[in-house]
């Protein structure tokens, strides 16, 4: 049972609280502290979009390229159309990639990244000619995909020269020339390379009759692109038994010949 001084310190307690609070003002504070928080949030939202879009901070001021083999840093940049003043969020990278790819048909692929906070690098990636198509006293490039992306007056060095000299009308109605080349290039891509450096015409005949002509007039018949890999080794193998050999013959891989020796 309570005593008289535990009695009197309840009253006293009661006094000290003072009297109770309504409890819409609990809810007043609460909304009011979340008012300030929103304005505060607004303003930093607002505060980012005006830093990014509006101020001079983070504007495009330079364009810089790497990648490059034959195409110009120059010429790429030029092509890109890169909008230099504009806020660097804005730029469209998806649309540079393809004005690239439109107008320099030479690059393969590009990668276009934004330099924070000024600049936008251009990675390129150009083709590599795997043969050569001779179109009047110019060459038309083309690569391991079979795209003819470039006309040039020089073969470059390396790059054999792709011969067609089909004379049979009925190949070309069964194989198009676009499918002889592509057939052309599969085998261009399988020749090895210490091969490849001496080729320097792959002639096409027929689908399956395509020979090559290495430099020192030696020549491999090669057949069809089928087994591409497996000529591969059969060639090198063939080469490092009969190295005074002049004619190699791989069309049939487990069947290989050597003559001219």
């Amino acid at each position: 049972m309570a005593g008289p001084r535990t009695a009197e310190r309840g009253e006293r307690q009661k006094l000290e609280s003072g009297p109770p609070r309504p409890p819409f003002l609990g809810r007043l504070r609460r909304l009011h502290r979340l008012i300030i928080l929103l304005i505060a949030v607004v303003l930093a939202g607002a505060a980012a979009v005006w830093i990014l879009y509006g101020s001079p901070w983070l504007r495009v001021e330079r364009v810089s390229t790497s990648g490059t083999r034959v195409l110009t840093a120059g010429q790429v940049e030029e092509a890109s159309d890169v909008p230099v003043g504009s806020p660097l969020i804005s730029v469209e990278t998806e649309a540079i990639e393809a004005r690239l790819l439109r107008k320099l048909p030479r690059i393969d692929s590009v990668d276009v990244v934004r330099s924070w906070p000024h600049g936008i690098g251009l990675k390129v990636t150009e083709r590599t000619p795997v043969l050569m198509v001779e179109k009047g006293a110019k060459f038309v490039e083309v690569d391991a995909k079979g795209v003819r992306f470039a006309t040039v007056s020089d073969a470059p060095k390396g790059v054999p020269v792709l011969e067609l000299t089909v004379s049979r009308p009925a190949v070309l109605r069964r194989f198009p020339v676009d499918r002889l080349v592509r057939e052309a290039v599969r085998i261009a891509g399988d020749i090895p390379d210490s091969v490849a450096r001496d080729t320097r015409t792959v002639k096409v005949r027929s689908y399956d009759a395509v020979s090559l002509e290495l430099r020192g007039g030696r020549t491999v018949e090669w057949g069809s692109a089928e087994k591409g890999r497996a000529k591969a080794r059969t060639l090198l193998a063939l080469m490092k038994a009969d190295p005074e050999a002049r004619h190699f013959d791989v069309s049939a891989p487990t069947a290989p010949a050597s003559s001219g020796s």
